[in-house]
């Protein structure tokens, strides 16, 4: 029950740093949103060094590292393959490959469950489309390149999963600071470097949009000029952040405890967090089809529980 509670905990609150993440990006754009979350997320994790810190090692720094690029390269494959769409078919498509993927590594390397717990996880990647699907009128078929990318989006995600399950158990929360650092740094960088482009382009053909919608271009072309937009884009980056953070210690929690292949299905339901939030806060409106992949998420829950 305590792995079920572990996951579904973590699920939700990488949902809500999905959701504050989204809201950020509408005004300060995806990949500074990106670099203040990294940062905001970073700084949640090291002030919970005294409490669930452990033993620096070799393993722990370097398979830290590896979790931090994975992080790197799933995110923006999978901001651009949202952006290619549709999202109805790419989102879930990249919940179900970031489940799959550890699920596979996690049963070859011997975990087993019974056979309530191996019906309960078919359930659950049923729920997990379910959940993720967003109805669009007149929604077209994704393109080859946004297939790839949504893939390889949920690919780089069970990665981190991997990678994370791999690390010391007494290692405590040190891999996913030095993992997250990592990917700050990448995340800062590649900000910066778009950041200087858009000053460049801001003087010549390129402006992008205005102060009063806090655009890109507003920040490249009074860059020393925050608009109240910008600001509370800042500030929902940073809760994105925390949320985030704490998604990842929920998950470090629940693989140390449990089964791999059971936390990674359970932790692709973050899109319910999202959903819920949308439905609660923007008042969007919820699809039967995604309340009934809510209702079996939490049937699977349960029966990963008994099982």
């Amino acid at each position: 029950m305590l792995l079920s509670i572990l996951g579904l905990a973590g699920a939700l609150a990488y949902g809500t740093a999905d959701f504050f993440g989204g809201l950020a990006s509408r005004r300060i754009t995806a990949m500074p949103t990106s670099a203040i979350a990294a940062a905001a997320g970073l700084t949640a994790l090291a002030l919970t060094l005294p409490w669930l810190g452990g033993e620096w090692s070799a393993s722990a720094v370097g398979l830290g590292v590896l979790a931090g690029l994975a992080g790197a390269v799933a995110l923006p494959l999978l901001y651009a393959s949202l952006a290619l769409g549709p999202m109805s078919i790419l989102s879930p498509l990249t919940a179900v490959v970031s489940a799959l993927v550890p699920m596979t590594v996690g049963l070859a390397r011997g975990e087993s469950l019974s056979p309530i717990g191996y019906g309960a996880l078919g359930l659950a990647l049923i729920a997990v489309v379910l959940v993720g699907f967003v109805p669009e009128k007149g929604a077209v078929r994704p393109s080859l390149r946004g297939i790839l990318m949504a893939i390889g989006s949920g690919a780089a995600i069970g990665v981190f999963l991997i990678l994370i399950d791999l690390t010391p158990e007494d290692s405590g929360v040190n891999p996913l600071i030095v993992g997250r650092a990592v990917n700050a740094a990448i995340m800062a960088a590649a900000a910066v470097l778009i950041w200087r482009i858009g000053v460049r382009r801001a003087g010549g053909k390129w402006v992008g949009r205005t102060m009063s919608d806090g655009g890109a271009g507003s920040v490249a072309a009074h860059p020393r000029t925050l608009s109240p937009a910008v600001r509370t884009g800042v500030l929902l980056a940073m809760l994105g952040g925390f949320c985030d953070a704490c998604a990842n210690v929920l998950i470090l929690i629940g693989l140390r405890l449990g089964e791999l292949s059971v936390m990674s299905v359970l932790v692709a339901m973050y899109p319910a967090g999202t959903i819920l939030l949308a439905a609660l806060v923007l008042r969007e409106r919820i699809a039967p089809v995604q309340w009934l992949g809510l209702a079996l998420a939490l049937v699977a829950a349960g029966l990963l529980a008994l099982g």
